[in-house]
Order: C-alpha cells, then structure tokens, then sequence
C-alpha cells in the first residue's frame, strides 16, 4: 500500500512539474515584447506589447474595427488587410474568404496574433469611430420577442451617425461559462437626437447578447457602446426606392424615415416588411405617423401565414410575393434590404428578376 501512495505522489508531483515548466515556457515563448503596429503608409504607428489578437490589440488603443462575434472567428467581418507580420492564412480565416482577399492579404483580424512588427490597412471611417458609456434610459416592448431599448449616451455625451449605420454593444459576463462578448445592432433613432442611441432587438433563443438585454438589464444601468459603424445608407439619387425587412431589420428603415421626415423628402419609397403571423407586426401606429409626414412613404405589412382568427385583412403571403404582385418593372429603382441572409437572398434575386441593376441593391445582412 505504501509503494501504491508514493507512485501517486511521485506521479502527481511530475504532472505538477511538467504542468509548471508548459506555463513558465508558454510566457518565455509568447513574449513577444514591444511590436510596432504601421497603419494606413504611417498615417498612425502603435508600438505595442506582443501576444494578443490583433483585433484585441487595436482596441485597447482606441482603434475599433467592426465584430458581430466578439472575435470568437465565427462572424468574418473583423477584416483588415496585412501588408507585413501576419504570416500565413489560418485554417480559421479561409472560409471567411475569396480568391480575390487572399491575394490583397485581408486577414481576419482577431485570428491574427501580434507577435513582430506590422503593417495594415484599415477603412479610413474607422479612425472616428469612438468608444461611448451610456446608461439604459427605456424599454419598449415592440412584439412577444422584440424591444426597442433607448440608451442616453454620457461619455462622449452624443454620437453623430447617418441613417443605416450600426453599434457595437459589449455584454458582459454575466453568468457563469458566459465570457464577455459583442454583438451589432442597427441604429433605429432620429440622427437628430444624437445625445440618445435607440435599437431594436429580436430575442434569439439561448443567444447570449439578447438573453443579457432581455433578462438582466435594467434601467439605469451603464453599458459600453462603439460606433458608429457601416456603409448601409440611402444614395442621394432620386430614384423609387423598395425597401424588405422582417423582424428587427425594421431598425434603420426607422432611422431612415426620420432622416426623410427632416428632410422634407418627395421621394417615393414603399415599405414591404414581412412577417410570419400577425403578432410579428409592430411600429404600425409610428409607420402611419411616417405616411402622414411623408406623403411619399407607404407601409406595406406583408404576413406569411395569417390565422383565420387575426381578422387580417392585409397583404398575405411571402413579402418577395407582394413586392412582385405590386411591380412587373423595377428597372428605374433601388433596393434597401435588412435582415437574415435567407431574406435578403432571396429579395436580391426577385428584385434583379424585375429589372433591378444588382449594383442598386443596398443591403445590411445579419451575420
């Protein structure tokens, strides 16, 4: 019984041992000490401590590029191009890639470590956009499984964005096996209040961003906001516009018909927003504030399966039906689509079918 303990400890002093010498090498090996990061031909040079995520390492300097993951690599739209140091393409980056990125070098940037000196190029917007502390000032339920969460943004104390554009809100952690993480969300308020930040938010089931929103933030409570973000935005032509969303892709249509509204805007824009049954619907009351303000705006609520007690009286069926019973001729139009890949997928090919040139085709696709 004796020899029995002392191999127990002989063992378990070893794996101790050997458990010691991986942690001591792990950090002789990856310290990397001071890197200089070179962006944009020298327009802004960091000098930095080696080791983490470039994407990680960018914003603990103020530097925010887009992340709908939280830099777990699943989302691919922490893009930058490497010019130097980022050695080879990662199986992780490939799928997230064409032919054309691979050979101009864009990387994933919270798959690539900064171990030596770097050079990059980052969209020129992206230098403006700034870190924000806001407190959660409301919560509208909008349908069972949407709220619109109205944040008074304190430090800085007020964000100037365009109508399209998107935020980063940072959850928490906030439970046990939950680390803190980002999440993009649509800009759903007047750009002329820009001392507040209005979003709307489609529960996803076990997500871990909205299950934090839904279930544990409360008003009053401080958040962490960077933006503003995207290219998402109505051209200056004149031209009729069809705009397609369902579910929270309603958020910067919002923006955008207050942008028209101030604006005193004639242009002619119809709304086909899709939903599975009635209870999908929502913002009516301010859609029809929308029609009144702008008498070139109509709302068009499109649902798919309507049930013989909702009394629906509306537009049933797919919204890419309803935009094609409308139209036989989109030629002379632009297209503003918002929502699920499978939407706008979809959507892209009825309104190409129409005659829509595919490069008057302006969309903001959820990852």
């Amino acid at each position: 019984m004796m020899g029995f303990i002392f191999s127990v400890l002989l063992l378990s002093g070893i794996a101790a041992g050997l458990a010691l010498i991986l942690v001591i090498s792990e950090k002789v090996i990856q310290n990397y000490g001071s890197c200089k990061i070179t962006l944009n031909k020298g327009k802004k040079e960091l000098t930095v401590e080696g080791g983490k995520p470039l994407l990680t390492t960018l914003k603990e300097q103020k530097i925010f590029l887009p992340s709908a993951c939280g830099g777990r690599g699943t989302c691919g739209v922490c893009k930058c191009r490497v010019l130097e140091g980022a050695g080879t393409l990662l199986p992780t980056e490939t799928p997230y890639m064409n032919d054309k990125e691979r050979k101009e070098g864009i990387r994933l940037a919270c798959q690539v470590k900064v171990r030596n000196d770097m050079e990059i190029e980052i969209p020129a917007f992206l230098f403006a956009i700034q870190q924000y502390q806001a407190k959660l000032a409301a919560v509208e339920d909008l349908t069972y499984d949407m709220k619109r969460f109205r944040f008074e943004l304190l430090e800085p104390d007020r964000m100037d964005f365009i109508a399209g554009q998107y935020v980063q809100i940072t959850c928490p952690a906030y439970k046990k096996g939950v680390d803190e993480v980002s999440r993009a969300y649509s800009i759903a308020s007047d750009p002329q209040d820009n001392h507040f930040v209005e979003l709307i938010v489609r529960r996803v089931p076990n997500g871990i961003c909205t299950t934090w929103m839904f279930d544990y933030l409360k008003a009053g409570q401080s958040v962490q906001l960077t933006g503003p973000y995207g290219e998402f935005r109505m051209s200056d032509a004149q031209a009729p516009m069809i705009f397609i969303a369902g579910g929270s892709g309603m958020a910067p249509f919002v923006s955008i018909l207050h942008q028209m509204r101030h604006a005193g805007s004639t242009r002619k824009a119809d709304y086909f927003f899709g939903g599975n049954s009635v209870r999908d619907l929502c913002l009516g009351q301010q859609m029809a504030e929308f029609e009144k303000a702008i008498p070139s705006f109509k709302f068009n609520p499109v649902v798919a399966r309507p049930q013989p007690e909702d009394n629906w009286s509306g537009q049933a069926g797919l919204v890419t039906e309803a935009v094609k019973r409308q139209y036989s001729d989109l030629s002379g139009h632009e297209g503003y689509l918002c929502g699920s890949p499978g939407m706008i997928d979809a959507s892209i090919k009825v309104l190409v079918g129409l005659g829509m040139p595919q490069d008057k085709v302006y969309y903001d696709k959820f990852a």
